[in-house]
């Protein structure tokens, strides 16, 4: 029988894995509105997440105390160095579980709600393994 640490394992990595997952949206995010408009606020991110302006400031703030973001009042939001790693390293999670459900056959929309969760979730070592499903199937549906 496995002892009590050994079966708590899973849960602790669920609540790492939910510590960080509002960051990774955030930096995702703030990484796509200045690709976009070459600019984010507050205002932007309230907009994008549904979210009151009181909100996305506590969680700018502390994003910035975690050494992510960079801002002052009335300024717009910049992801630092580490922000921007943190950005594409989520956006890389986001693109390889979407592409690895869309091979599966699950619809765009779909596969794009469903990847928003899953990966804050998956193990690199999965990740990997979708990534590689993910292309021997879109291979296989190309014919190549």
């Amino acid at each position: 029988m496995p002892k009590s640490h050994e079966k708590s394992a899973p849960h602790r990595r669920t609540r790492r894995d939910h510590a960080t997952e509002t960051a990774e949206d955030y930096v995702e995010a703030i990484a796509e509105a200045h690709e976009r408009t070459g600019t984010c606020r507050v205002r932007d991110l309230s907009l994008h997440f549904g979210v009151s302006h009181v909100t996305v400031t506590r969680i700018v703030a502390r994003l910035q105390s975690e050494g992510l973001v960079e801002t002052a009042p009335y300024r717009p939001v910049q992801l630092t160095v580490r922000g921007k790693r943190l950005a594409t390293k989520s956006r890389k999670q986001h693109e390889i579980v979407y592409r690895f459900l869309v091979s599966l056959g699950i619809d765009a929309e779909t596969a794009a709600i469903d990847a928003e969760g899953i990966e804050h979730h998956v193990s690199p070592q999965t990740l990997a393994r979708f990534e590689e499903l993910a292309r021997l199937n879109e291979s296989a549906a190309t014919g190549e």
